[in-house]
């Protein structure tokens, strides 16, 4: 099948699942749950044909981003049903008002129709995408990366199962069958199909898709994460919350990549941060933290120097960039200039400080005294996401099934003319 008919398939879905009902999206959604698990099977052997092919072009972090476990596709079928059991957001009411002439108007929610998503590495998008996108009602049609792609075939394969189980066309859940960078700009530019463009991906895909779009699209982020430690901290809980920001999961956009240290406690902090990231994981036979520092953090515990470019880098990797500041005014200055948006927290017992930094720092989130990894869908009560929009407009943070719908306003009359 050519990319050509995929949109075409999508196209003529769209009227279809626009008018499906919240009980039919939902029987459909926890089929495919379902028949996720039913294909555990056929969905691992695909993604072990991607991990041999991968092997020698990307790095361990980024195979664990690739790589599928029975728990992680059934983590993905959870995802699915916590879905299922959202309000469905189509036809609600957002604001009703009576006119003086008896004009009834009401601003309804509705699908935006057709959404593409564009991502690379990461297999469980395709079910994460899918899901959200039916749910809100819209036809999705899914380009993942090549790292990806024998994995998602199958996890559509078994989508597509579920949802002629339950009597819906196979089409309103579409994938790009050529991974190559020509389709994804065909999509880019599929002006009659598209209704919105969505990249998940590295910095490189996200700029080619703002760059060269034709069809409207959300811009998704890189996320150069940073965590500021200020001269009131908790030390032991600072510690705690940047383990967790860098070493949980450092391949993902929630992952810390930065650390700001308050001046008056670098002296005391900096040291524990170096035995906790470095030694104490070495100990425990995990893999260290690369502490990336300026001169004078490097000066009190050593590491690798900073380079120019290392507090504006996404490393996805054990690479933490520390760089000493002088206040949280400092640290909010250094984050406006190096910050993509995305996520970043502070660490203080101090209350003034906490509001000045919520209140100052541009990102899509904001923690006082928690990990950056809670921005995410499921954590934020959304099922999943289909991505973290690090722009204003339309949405913004961890995209759920509200953010994939627009409005419209239903005028009712009684022969009113103007």
């Amino acid at each position: 099948m050519t990319t050509e008919q995929v949109l075409m398939d999508a196209k003529a879905a769209k009227g279809k699942l626009a008018l499906l009902n919240a009980e039919t999206k939902n029987a459909a959604l926890l089929a495919i749950a379902d028949a996720l698990e039913a294909d555990i099977a056929a969905i691992l052997a695909a993604n072990e044909i991607d991990l041999v092919n991968a092997d020698e072009r990307i790095n361990n972090v980024m195979k664990d981003r690739l790589r599928l476990t029975s728990e992680r596709i059934h983590a993905m079928a959870e995802g699915i049903r916590e879905v299922a059991k959202l309000p469905d957001p189509v036809g609600k009411v957002i604001d009703k008002t009576e006119r003086p002439n008896g004009l009834q108007i009401e601003k309804v929610r509705v699908p935006i129709g057709v959404v593409a998503i564009i991502y690379e590495s990461r297999p469980n998008v395709t079910s994460d995408a899918a899901a959200l996108a039916l749910k809100s009602g819209n036809v999705c049609i899914l380009r993942g990366g090549k790292e990806a792609f024998f994995s998602s075939k199958a996890i559509l394969a078994a989508m597509r199962k579920g949802l002629v189980l339950v009597g819906l066309p196979e089409t309103l859940i579409n994938m790009i069958p050529d991974p190559s960078r020509e389709s994804a700009t065909k999509l880019m530019t599929a002006v009659d199909y598209v209704d919105l463009l969505i990249p998940r991906g590295g910095a490189g895909l996200i700029r080619a898709c703002v760059e060269q779009a034709k069809v409207p699209c959300i811009q998704t982020g890189t996320g150069i994460c940073h965590v500021y430690v200020d001269e009131t901290a908790d030390l032991e809980k600072a510690l705690n919350i940047i383990e967790n920001a860098k070493t949980s999961r450092p391949s993902v956009c929630n992952a810390e990549e930065v650390c700001l240290v308050a001046r008056k406690i670098a002296p005391d902090f900096l040291p524990r941060l170096r035995h906790r990231l470095v030694d104490d994981r070495l100990a425990a036979g995990k893999q260290p933290v690369e502490l990336r520092c300026d001169p004078e953090a490097y000066a009190l515990i050593g590491g690798t120097p900073a380079g120019k470019d290392d507090f504006d880098t996404e490393f996805l990797n054990y690479i933490l960039a520390v760089k000493i500041v002088g206040n949280v005014e400092d640290a909010v200055a250094h984050i406006a200039l190096h910050s993509t948006h995305h996520s970043d927290a502070i660490v203080t017992e101090n209350r003034e400080a906490a509001e000045l930094f919520t209140a100052a720092v541009d990102s899509a989130a904001v923690y006082v005294n928690a990990s950056t990894r809670f921005t995410d869908g499921g954590e934020f009560g959304l099922g999943c996401e289909i991505g973290i929009s690090t722009q204003k407009l339309h949405a913004r943070g961890p995209m759920g099934i509200e953010e994939l719908t627009t409005y419209k306003y239903i005028v009712r009359g009684n022969g009113q003319i103007r």
